[in-house]
């Protein structure tokens, strides 16, 4: 959802008020799931028309995520929330499936998915990462959202999927959000669609690679070749399913360390970046929730969910339930252990969490050895506003400005 911008010299703006709006108590969006989640555990909800309950819950929510039997994934379209009938028309695979398929579906691309702990992949990645922090570093301010993490993400996704570095450039075009972006959000979706389906055919027709596009061309489901709906399923997952999440991510770790300097001056000191990525992670959880369809009537929290109804498994609760996480609204990077839902839970855990995972890492690592500061500048944040809550899950615009620690000291680390 787009939201206007704070006015400058409002209470609300970060640069009047030396505050970030974003972050209550240290976290992200704080907890507006907390009072439901320690009452029923349940919160009823509404979207497009349809009655949801959200569970809450970090072991409810992952024994959800572990029975598809009884909250299935076999739904196009009804997964995502909200639902994505009018923005795309092809199932997205495999994440609207269940096992057994989902498990013969996913083999298909878990090659691409595992290339990010390869050496030659981890070392692109950092490359990527020091061009673009250094040149924010030289320009002495950045805007985080489009400016940054939008290119960043395009191009490490180029990386992943092994073509040529030019196109991405198409894809930094498309905005944050492959299906709602700005005021044309409605044609987005018709913008993949139509990308997808020229890459698969001119891939078709070329002598073959170890591309993505190639790859999936030649791939099999069970001995058969796939369909083409099958392998635009494939692809617009790629394109949609990691792209506004590791853009938020992104931004979200920025502000973090923007906002607290405690958080900065800990990974100059030799914070262990692996936990410290986790924590990112757990605390920016982007993705809200996602959805499952009930097969059969199912009761939830007291509420009959009727035979097609939906539920939503909220990551963000879960991420913030004080039965599992000590104190979870403080952001404590050496956190451990830390077993959090940013990625979902069970059959469908999400397959892109390598590739997250390294740039996130690569980020916090370049950062710790070569920025001294950040500092907020301008910043609205990304709001989602439902009739039983309210959560900021980002920004829609986030300027910060950077100073570079010093190249002795760079040396000395």
């Amino acid at each position: 959802m787009h939201t206007p911008s704070s006015a400058p010299g409002s209470s609300s703006d970060p640069v009047a008020s030396g505050r970030c709006p974003f972050h209550h108590g240290g976290a992200p969006g704080g907890d507006p799931f907390g009072e439901a989640r320690r009452g029923a555990g349940v919160l009823r909800n509404v979207f497009q028309g349809e009655d949801v309950p959200m569970i809450l819950r970090h072991a409810e929510v992952r024994a959800a995520a572990a029975a598809w039997d009884r909250f299935s994934s076999d739904a196009p379209f009804r997964v995502p929330i909200p639902s994505e009938e009018d923005v795309r028309n092809a199932r997205q695979l495999p994440i609207e499936t269940d096992p057994p398929d989902h498990t013969d579906y996913r083999r298909i691309t878990e090659p691409f998915f595992q290339r990010p702990k390869t050496p030659a992949m981890i070392a692109a990645v950092e490359r990527l990462i020091v061009e673009s922090l250094d040149a924010a570093l030289a320009a002495g301010e950045v805007e985080v959202v489009r400016a940054f993490a939008l290119p960043l993400q395009s191009r490490a996704l180029a990386l992943l999927l092994n073509v040529p570095a030019a196109e991405a450039e198409e894809w930094i075009g498309w905005g944050t959000h492959v299906f709602r972006d700005g005021a044309d959000g409605e044609a987005k979706g018709a913008v993949l669609d139509r990308y997808i389906r020229r890459r698969l055919a001119e891939a078709e027709q070329g002598p073959g690679g170890d591309d993505f596009f190639s790859s999936i061309t030649r791939a099999t489901f069970r001995g058969r070749p796939l369909t083409r709906e099958e392998q635009v399923g494939f692809t617009n997952l790629v394109f949609a399913g990691g792209r506004d999440t590791i853009i938020q991510t992104v931004a979200i770790l920025f502000s973090l360390l923007a906002e607290q300097p405690r958080l900065l001056a800990q990974l100059r000191a030799g914070a262990d970046i692996a936990l410290a990525a986790e924590e990112i992670l757990r605390v920016a959880t982007p993705l809200t929730h996602i959805g499952r369809v009930c097969p059969r009537p199912t009761e939830v929290g007291g509420q009959t969910v009727p035979e097609g109804g939906r539920v939503s498994l909220c990551w963000a609760s879960a991420n913030q339930d004080e039965t599992v996480f000590r104190d979870p609204q403080t952001v404590r990077l050496d956190r451990r252990p830390n077993p959090h839902l940013a990625f979902g839970s069970g059959p469908h855990t999400c397959q892109g969490a390598p590739h997250a995972r390294l740039l996130v890492r690569s980020l916090l690592r370049r950062i710790a050895d070569t920025v001294e500061s950040i500092a907020f500048l301008e910043a609205a944040p990304h709001l989602e506003r439902q009739p039983s809550y309210e959560r900021a899950a980002g920004w829609e615009r986030l300027r910060v400005a950077l100073r570079p620690r010093s190249p002795l000291l760079q040396d000395q680390a």
